[in-house]
C-alpha cells in the first residue's frame, strides 16, 4: 500500500503528534508499505520520504505553541507532492487545522483517512470557521479520534462518526532500556513543553514541598519553554537538585525513564491523550498525574497511577511521597503499567490503522 501521511505541526519540533506521524510512517516502512510525509519545516530534514510543505509559523493555540503551516498557499506544494507519489490513501492528522492537514486533504484526489487529535473544548477560532471547516470534513473516508474526549470535541464541530484508535508508543524500546548515568538518589521525571498547559510550575512546587524533607530526592527536567524559570524560586538546596536536560528527540527518552523512579504529569487540561503518560508506564515508572480529561482514559485512578485536581500543589505533593513510601504500591503499579502500555503499542495500533486505510480506499469515491 501507498500512504502519504500528512502532519500539521514542525516535524523538526518536539511534540505528541510529530512523534506519533514519525512513528507510525517507520511502522508502515518496516511492514513494507510507501509512505510519504507532508511537513512544515524548519531546516534541512534527515528522512528521505519526508517532503517539506511550507514553514512554521509559531501560533498561541490551546495556551501553547502550535508550529503550523497556515498559508493556503501550500495547497499547491502538497498537490504537486500527492501527484508524484500516487498514494492509495492519505492520512491527514488534525485536517481541520489551517496547517498541511488541511491542504493536503483539499489537494488529494483519492480517499482520506483523518485523524483528531485536539481535546480543546472551547475555541472561539473553531467556532467562527465551522462552515469551512465542515467542507473539509466531507473530503474525509474515515474519521479517527485518539481519544473519547477528541472525538467528542470534534464531533461538536462536525458532526459524524468516529473511531477511536489511540497513539502508538515503541513500548519495548521504554521497557528494555539501559539506564542513564543521572546519578545517585530517587528521581522524579517530567518530560513536556515547559509552557503553561503543561503545569510545570505545579511540578516544581510539588518537589520544593518534598525535597526539604527527603534529601535524596530529585527532579530530572527534559523540556524547554517559558516556564523554565519556575525553578529560580526553589531554595538554592532543592535548585541543585534539579536537572534541566532541555528539550531531547523522543529516541533519547527511553533510558532517562529507565533511570528514574516515578513520572509527574501535571498539565492543567487541554489534553486529548497523554503519550507521555503511556511511554512512563512502558518503562514501568508509577505515575502521579492531573485527573484531567484525556488523561483519564490512559491511567486509572489506583491502579497504574494516582490522579489528582490539576494545579494542587499540596494534592500532587502527598501523591508522590505516598507511592515513593510504600514501594509494593509503586511496584504494582510500575508493573500494571507495563500491562497497561502493551495495549497502545504500535503492534496494535498499526494494525487497527491499516484496517481503516482499506475502508477508506473500498468506501464510495469522494467528489
Amino acid at each position: 500500500m501507498r500512504v502519504a501521511l500528512a502532519c500539521p505541526y514542525a516535524w523538526d519540533d518536539p511534540g505528541g503528534v510529530q512523534v506519533h506521524v514519525r512513528e507510525l510512517a517507520t511502522r508502515l516502512l518496516e511492514d513494507g508499505h510507501g509512505v510519504l510525509v507532508l511537513a512544515p519545516v524548519r531546516r534541512r530534514v534527515e528522512e528521505s520520504w519526508v517532503r517539506p510543505v511550507g514553514r512554521p509559523v509559531d501560533l498561541t493555540f490551546n495556551a501553547s505553541s502550535a508550529p503550523v503551516d497556515p498559508r493556503p498557499w501550500s495547497k499547491s506544494a502538497a498537490r504537486h507532492a500527492l501527484d508524484r507519489f500516487r498514494p492509495d490513501v492519505l492520512h491527514a492528522h488534525e485536517p481541520l487545522a489551517p496547517s498541511t492537514g488541511m491542504w493536503a486533504t483539499l489537494a488529494t484526489r483519492g480517499p482520506v483517512v483523518g485523524t483528531f487529535h485536539s481535546g480543546v473544548e472551547r475555541s472561539r477560532l473553531y467556532d467562527l470557521a465551522a462552515p469551512a471547516l465542515r467542507v473539509v470534513a466531507r473530503r474525509l473516508a474515515v474519521r479517527i479520534a485518539v481519544s473519547q474526549v477528541a472525538a467528542r470535541v470534534a464531533r461538536a464541530r462536525v458532526g459524524g462518526a468516529f473511531e477511536i484508535v489511540p497513539n502508538g508508543a515503541d513500548v519495548a524500546r521504554f521497557r528494555d532500556a539501559t539506564p542513564a548515568d543521572l546519578g545517585p538518589g530517587t528521581k522524579l521525571l517530567f518530560v513536556g513543553r515547559l509552557d503553561e498547559r503543561k503545569g510545570f510550575p505545579t511540578a516544581v512546587d510539588a518537589f520544593g514541598l518534598l525535597a526539604s524533607e527527603r534529601a535524596d530526592l530529585r527532579l530530572i527536567v527534559v523540556g524547554d519553554g517559558p516556564d523554565r524559570t519556575a525553578v529560580d524560586r526553589l531554595p538554592a538546596d532543592a535548585r541543585d537538585r534539579v536537572t534541566m536536560l532541555g528539550s531531547l528527540p523522543n529516541v533519547e527518552l527511553p533510558p532517562i525513564h529507565a533511570a528514574c523512579d516515578l513520572y509527574l504529569g501535571t498539565s492543567v487540561g487541554g489534553e486529548s491523550f497523554g503519550i507521555v503518560l503511556v511511554e512512563a508506564m512502558a518503562a514501568g515508572l508509577p505515575v502521579v498525574a492531573s485527573d484531567i480529561k484525556g488523561y483519564d482514559e490512559v491511567v486509572t485512578d489506583g491502579v497504574e497511577g494516582v490522579l489528582v485536581p490539576s494545579r494542587d500543589t499540596e494534592a500532587l505533593a502527598r501523591a508522590v511521597a505516598r507511592v515513593l513510601d510504600e514501594p509494593g504500591l509503586a511496584s504494582a503499579m510500575g508493573e500494571a503499567g507495563r500491562a497497561r502500555a502493551v495495549t497502545f503499542d504500535w503492534s496494535n495500533v498499526a494494525a487497527r490503522i491499516l484496517e481503516l486505510y482499506e475502508r477508506a480506499i473500498g468506501a464510495r469515491p469522494l467528489r
